[in-house]
């Protein structure tokens, strides 16, 4: 019998029992330990969850010396950084929660540790798991659409603001940016076979979250709620983000991208006021063409499946790990996600266009 995984939670949020039930669900895995600042709340979530053979720890350092082979990192987006670079350099794979980190410095840094270590940096954009993310970027690379020229996505909830450690601005970063718009930005990134970002010119507010009318903690929300950007890739490619924890309207439009042979318009399958962006399925696929000089339509059809999405990132970093091979989502492929964010936040404080520079990482 091959030898069982030893896994290490580090945050005991909500997003954290995600992970729990996952590795619960797949043979030969074990969940050895949880860690967690907050007093008392680490062994709480072990006996809510039923981690009979965890121990409990405050310092997530404590944790990390035990004997792991991996550790889902589930803590508020600031502290990603940290807890990232110390369990890899105690040897440990790594399956992180987006968004990846708060800047793009950061983010270049965990890339280069992973290499170091040669231990797998894995970022958590369960989206791609959906076989239809499969078919955008199918069709996108394909060369159907001819030269993709302007993208357009996106998404927003006409009420869906979280609360707690996602509004506060050490604790989280950002805000719908980085909470939800990252999805977005990875469905177009990887669909356009991640082009390098140049410039972003940003806006963001957070009208309504500093509002008590709409938020219970207007008092200590200090994150956007709403953001736009217009970022310049290189060869002449432009990507129009928006991105809405709340607002007076029910949608901010459907993903799009324009080619000059063809146009490919992708629709979110979430509705409601939660509804609306990218972090679940996709609704509907449509391209846009000429035939015999008509304008015409195609739907593409929607590939139906009952996959847990969630369940299917968490099974492919564990069978990475027991395979040898590479992250599934390794971080090197979401630098340019993370740089958009960074530039985003830059360009917002500055209410000017920003230069995006990444370095090359050997």
């Amino acid at each position: 019998m091959s030898k069982r995984l030893r896994i290490g939670i580090i945050g005991s949020g909500g997003i954290a029992g995600s992970h729990t039930r996952c590795y619960q669900a797949i043979e030969g895995v074990e969940i050895v330990a949880v860690a967690d600042i907050a007093p008392g709340r680490a062994q709480q979530f072990i006996e809510q969850w039923g981690l009979t053979q965890a121990q409990a720890y405050e310092n997530h350092r404590q944790l990390l010396e035990q004997e792991l082979d991996g550790v889902s990192i589930c803590t508020p987006n600031a502290s990603h950084y940290a807890t990232t670079i110390d369990s890899l350099q105690a040897g440990a794979h790594v399956m992180l929660e987006k968004p990846m980190s708060v800047t793009l410095d950061e983010a270049v840094e965990m890339v280069q540790i992973a290499k170091q270590t040669g231990r797998m940096l894995n970022v958590g954009f369960q989206p791609r798991y959906d076989p239809n993310m499969a078919t955008i970027r199918q069709l996108v690379q394909s060369g159907q659409l001819g030269n993709v020229y302007y993208v357009e996505t996106g998404g927003g909830r006409r009420r869906g603001m979280p609360g707690g450690t996602f509004v506060t601005k050490s604790l989280a970063g950002a805000g719908a940016i980085a909470d939800i718009g990252c999805y977005s930005l990875d469905m177009a990134l990887s669909a356009l076979g991640n082009p390098k970002p140049i410039t972003v010119s940003a806006f963001a507010s957070n009208h309504f979250g500093t509002n008590p009318k709409y938020h219970p903690q207007a008092h200590a929300f200090e994150v956007e709620d709403f953001g736009s950007a217009l970022i310049r890739f290189e060869n002449d490619l432009t990507l129009h983000f928006k991105i809405a924890w709340a607002m007076h309207m029910d949608s901010l439009g459907a993903t799009m991208f324009l080619g000059t042979d063809a146009g490919l318009k992708v629709t979110p399958a979430s509705k409601g006021p939660w509804g609306g962006v990218f972090d679940g399925s996709v609704g509907s696929i449509t391209m846009y063409h000429d035939i015999q000089g008509h304008h015409t339509e195609s739907p593409i059809p929607i590939i139906a499946h009952n996959k847990d999405l969630f369940m299917e990132k968490v099974r492919d970093f564990v069978e990475a790990i027991q395979e040898g091979r590479q992250a599934p989502i390794p971080g090197e492929e979401i630098l340019y996600n993370q740089a958009i964010v960074d530039g985003f936040l830059r360009s917002a404080a500055l209410k000017r266009e920003v230069e995006i520079k990444v370095p090359v990482i050997l």
